[in-house]
């Protein structure tokens, strides 16, 4: 029965760390925003200085 869970729990382990990135990821790109003097819209950094 362990030999059949293992696959399974592989997949969830996987699954775990590549939201915990994405997560990640999104936390980094706010903070880089808001530094630059943007606001995030929609994913996106609207409102930063260009200089």
């Amino acid at each position: 029965m362990s030999l059949l869970l293992r696959p399974i729990r592989t997949v969830m382990m996987m699954a775990l760390a590549f939201a915990t990135g994405i997560g990640f990821d999104r936390i980094k790109h706010s903070e880089r925003c808001h530094i630059a003097g943007g606001s995030v819209e929609a994913g996106l950094c609207t409102g930063e200085n260009n200089d």
